[in-house]
């Protein structure tokens, strides 16, 4: 893609990714402007690019119109404990980002961007890898130009409601090998906002190892 202004649409904007994702992308000067829909206000951040739009996630055709953009990033995620059961996880973790990408596909949306998951298949025993694995399987048939997928091992940084494992990982991540080390959520979403600032034709993904290597700003 060229430098010309991009409009970008992002869900998930509150999230641990979500929240690197909309600061990475204000600040990108090849992007015009941003539609953030989330479930609550986004608190203290304030700018110009920046449309905030409190939705039932689960009602998007409601709001198609604001599909009308040139990008969308999907940072939606859950654990089954947070959601309360396997439906419910589902509901979140797929049902809700494929709509979002119907929509935006029915609405000309050049090219669709996925928080997704080290060891994704929708062939896993895993419930968990196996619904992230059936989202990206069900993405590649929308026809986006560019699908760019990144799957980030357990994730660093400060949430609301830190996450156990994600806890733990941090704490020991130095023992573990190679793509399962924890990484950044800085750095996932440094991976994916310069993956669609060029935007190359195609299903991308970039696994969590080659995320540990995207540098960050200082």
């Amino acid at each position: 893609m060229s430098d010309s202004a991009r409009s970008v649409l992002v869900l998930g904007a509150t999230g641990l990714v979500g929240k690197e994702i909309l600061r990475q992308l204000l600040a990108d000067p090849t992007v015009s402007s941003v539609v953030a829909l989330t479930r609550r206000p986004i608190d203290g951040v304030r700018d110009g690019k920046l449309r905030t739009e409190v939705v039932d996630l689960e009602k998007l055709s409601d709001h198609a119109s604001l599909f009308s953009v040139d990008q969308i990033f999907c940072a939606l995620g859950t654990t089954i404990k947070q959601a309360g059961s396997q439906e419910a996880f589902r509901r979140v973790d797929h049902d809700i980002p494929l709509a979002a990408a119907t929509l935006g596909a029915r609405e000309g949306v050049k090219d669709f961007v996925l928080v997704s998951a080290l060891g994704a298949s929708a062939q896993s025993r895993v419930f968990y890898n196996r619904v992230k694995g059936e989202l990206e399987d069900a993405l590649r048939t929308l026809g986006f130009r560019s699908l760019i997928i990144a799957r980030p091992s357990l994730l660093v940084g400060e949430r609301e409601k830190p996450r156990l494992g994600e806890l733990i990982g941090a704490r020991l991540g130095w023992l573990v090998p190679g793509k399962y080390k924890p990484v950044r959520a800085a750095r996932v979403a440094a991976a994916l906002v310069d993956a669609a600032r060029r935007a190359e034709p195609g299903m991308h993904i970039i696994e969590s190892d080659e995320i540990q290597r995207v540098p960050l700003e200082h």
